[in-house]
């Protein structure tokens, strides 16, 4: 009844999207100056200051902070603070959100009781500037690394 024809050929459309996970987390009791660059999910609950580079997706927790001059991922999410500018395909501004820069993006949601000061410029296509070689090298030596536990 559900046979399938021999002459009938399958051939996938396109690759499949890669599921966007966390991989590592910057708890909440973390302050970390330096650079962020690599290929993977990354949750920020802390306090991050310095460059970030990443291909996959960057979560900002409720609880998180990020001062950079420019952050680039393929997806971002945040709902703590975030302020610099943001280049990235998928951004969503949760309703704890809040971001003080300029967004470059194709894919922009937010909820009611997000902030954004700044200006938005939509594309068809953004090209985070990362290529796959970069984002797999071997890791580059942070500037500077302190941990502290939050007062």
């Amino acid at each position: 009844m559900f046979r399938r024809r021999s002459d009938e050929v399958i051939t996938p459309s396109a690759q499949p999207t890669p599921i966007e996970r966390v991989t590592s987390v910057l708890g909440s009791g973390i302050v970390w100056k330096g650079n962020l660059s690599g290929a993977g999910g990354v949750r920020i609950e802390g306090a991050f200051e310095g460059e970030i580079a990443l291909r996959g997706l960057l979560v900002v927790g409720e609880t998180g902070r990020i001062t950079c001059q420019e952050l680039k991922a393929n997806a971002v999410i945040v709902a703590g603070a975030v302020r610099g500018d943001i280049t990235c395909e998928k951004l969503e501004i949760r309703a704890t959100g809040r971001v003080w820069g300029n967004v470059v993006t194709a894919a922009f949601a937010t909820e009611e009781g997000a902030f954004l000061r700044g200006q938005i410029r939509m594309e068809e296509q953004v090209d985070i500037g990362l290529t796959a070689a970069v984002a797999l090298e071997s890791p580059q030596p942070v500037s500077e690394t302190v941990a502290t536990e939050e007062e």
